[in-house]
């Protein structure tokens, strides 16, 4: 079972996580929160995110969630993964997804036995596929890339 990280401006990390405990009933096993609170070094937060994934570790992979691409939280997980081949560390591979909403993080745990890979591209689907327009009729809606 691939181990979980979120990464994301404080508080969104810690939130997602307890939304993961009431959702599921549990805490699940192997799942870390980051919280990156504005004007942390980055050395710092890749030395507390460096942390989290080793303890999620269990050998089949990890799986890193964060928020927004381009952003700090997102910046600190793309060098976790060189991060862990300059430590000279034999640790699992590593995907960092970027974009995190419930919907993807319901099924990262909810798929967790699956290979990394295929966990990965189920996370993907379920954040896309959870992004609705409620009341319209979906097959008339503008797919065009309007920015933010």
């Amino acid at each position: 079972m691939p181990g979980i990280v979120i990464v994301a401006h404080t508080p969104l990390a810690s939130a997602m996580l307890g939304f993961a405990e009431q959702t599921f009933g549990i805490l699940p096993e192997k799942i870390q929160a980051v919280d990156i609170p504005p004007h942390e070094d980055a050395k710092v937060s890749l030395e507390r995110l460096l942390v989290a994934a080793q303890a999620v570790d269990m050998g089949n992979g990890i799986l890193v969630l964060t928020d927004v691409m381009g952003a700090t939280p997102a910046n600190v997980a793309s060098r976790l993964i060189s991060q862990f081949q300059l430590a000279g560390k034999t640790l699992s591979p590593i995907i960092v997804l970027t974009g995190l909403n419930l919907p993807m993080l319901m099924r990262a745990v909810s798929y967790r036995q699956d290979d990394l890979d295929e966990l990965a591209k189920k996370t993907l689907q379920g954040g896309q596929n959870g992004i609705l327009r409620i009341g319209a009729n979906t097959n008339c809606l503008n797919t065009a890339s309007e920015g933010f």
